[in-house]
């Protein structure tokens, strides 16, 4: 748990970094181009990360959960993935080519979409070769990379904003320059801890890791559609402004899905090397769900009970019609923060077949909720169907795990019920006290509700340690793995 938790600590403070990044210059983007240009560009990024899961097709997950297990066959594992990826992103290619035309995409749209694959082939790249840094439970490098990827992006962007008449071409331009820095990077340091023939694409015993992977496959493939349907189906209901609107509120909560995301990045090599042993993954697994009701708390009841004020801080009055997507919204975190372990321990315990019927049923009531409640409540109810998916999604997660750990209500309870009460209580005090404070449009009115936040914090930690759900033995623990745990590398391995 050492080593995990120091991992967790790495990518989180560097995805923290990034996210901010990204925050502020997606914020900078949908102030300057408007809520009809923002729809466009984030449906055009929207459909090549949905088509980027056809250059994977699972084999990363295989990749880091086999690479986690025997660490001395990283290289072969590596030069099987490369090649089945070589194979998998020439039909991304010809599929992001066409699929704009195919869903009746305008002419921008569409060119926007194609101008934007050589991200898609960048991005799998580096995941690749972040994968097999991370089966070796080395995470610093990820950690480095993604932030500076994301500030280059930025940086050019930004630039480009300042300069006005910007157009959404460059802006796609300035996502692949960062998304080229990291596959570079990764590389490299792929290469050099493991030898720059790992790069070498391998046939031999495609077959297997390919039927491994296609769960993990499919489980992605169920994973973008259920993501992205709610953007898609905005489209072709109401249009593109709408879903610049939306784009906001989603863009402003799944940033959030770093703090899981990193976690995991360390807890599924964990719970690969751990299974077998039910009382350990049982014990990682409750740690995991306390770690993550600590974060997510704070995040969902905060933007809660100040949504309004930051729309109107980071976008604009433009944007006042997102306000209460994001309020719904924003609860969406919470089944998905607890779901992410779940998901880990049965990838990791080899039931991923089990977590892609999950995903698909999921999937299917998502496009179910998206057709009936956009059609009755807008914008509102994409919301609305994200919530109810992701909670069906969450309960049929911890059911299905009951077969590998024994954990009961009262152990979930435990782990995670004061957070969410300390959020809870939180949330309404910061309610009530806003009530009374000046909150205006103009200078230092603007700003006063900030004041609000470290208020919050304290309410938040007052009761979080009145319920016990954080005492000293955990800041204590916390410590003690920093002191005792280093960093190892990958070992240089010729297979």
């Amino acid at each position: 748990m050492a080593s995990l938790v120091k991992n967790t600590f790495l990518l989180t403070g560097a995805s923290i970094l990034q996210k901010a990044v990204a925050f502020i210059y997606f914020a900078a983007i949908a102030r300057t181009i408007g809520t009809s240009d923002t729809g466009s560009y984030f449906l055009a990024l929207a459909l090549v990360t949905t088509v980027g899961v056809f250059t994977d097709v699972g084999v990363n997950s295989v990749l880091i959960r086999d690479s986690a297990r025997s660490q001395e066959h990283t290289k072969g594992f590596l030069q099987r993935a490369l090649g089945i990826k070589l194979i998998a992103a020439l039909l991304a290619i010809v599929l992001a080519t066409f699929l704009p035309t195919i869903l009746g995409y305008d002419a921008d749209t569409s060119f926007l979409v194609r101008l934007a694959i050589p991200i898609m082939i960048a991005d799998s790249l580096s995941l690749t070769m972040y994968g097999a840094l991370r089966g070796a439970q080395e995470l610093r490098y990820e950690s480095l990379g993604i932030f500076i990827g994301q500030s280059l992006t930025t940086i050019v962007g930004v630039v480009a904003l300042l300069k006005g008449n910007v157009s959404l071409s460059f802006l796609v331009i300035a996502l692949l320059i960062g998304s080229a820095w990291n596959a570079a990077f990764s590389a490299y340091h792929v290469g050099r801890r493991i030898g720059f023939r790992s790069f070498i694409p391998r046939f031999d015993g495609a077959r297997d890791m390919l039927f491994a992977a296609f769960p993990f496959f499919l489980a992605a493939v169920f994973v973008k559609i259920y993501s992205f349907v709610d953007s898609f189906t905005l489209q072709m209901v109401i249009g593109a402004s709408a879903v610049g609107l939306y784009s906001v509120a989603y863009k402003l909560t799944y940033a959030f899905q770093f703090l899981p995301l990193a976690f995991i990045g360390a807890l599924y090599p964990k719970m690969a090397s751990l299974v077998g042993k039910p009382d350990d993954l049982k014990k990682v697994f409750l740690e995991s769900q306390w770690y993550l009701a600590f974060l997510v708390s704070p995040i969902v009841f905060g933007i809660f009970a100040l949504a309004p004020e930051i729309i109107r801080l980071a976008y604009g009055s433009d944007y006042g019609d997102s306000v209460l997507p994001l309020s719904v919204l924003i609860f969406v975190l919470i089944p998905i923060f607890f779901d992410f372990p779940i998901g880990s321990l049965l990838n990791a315990t080899g039931r991923q077949k089990t977590k892609t019927a999950i995903m698909g049923v999921t999937m299917v009531v998502n496009f179910i909720a998206n057709m009936t409640f956009i059609r009755s409540y807008g914008i509102v109810g994409a919301s609305i169907a994200a919530c109810i998916s992701f909670v069906v999604m969450f309960g049929l997660g911890a059911v299905a795990i009951k077969k590998e750990i024994a954990i009961t209500v009262r152990d979930w309870i435990r782990a995670t019920g004061g957070f969410l009460l300390a959020g809870a209580v939180m949330s309404t005090s910061i309610l009530l006290l806003k009530q009374f404070i000046p909150i205006g449009d103009d200078g230092a009115s603007r700003y006063i509700w900030l004041a609000l936040i470290p208020f919050g914090a304290c309410i938040f930690g007052i009761v979080s340690v009145a319920t016990k759900a954080l005492t000293l033995e955990h800041f204590r623990k916390v410590r003690s793995y920093f002191r005792k745990q280093t960093y190892g590398a990958i070992p240089v391995v010729n297979e």
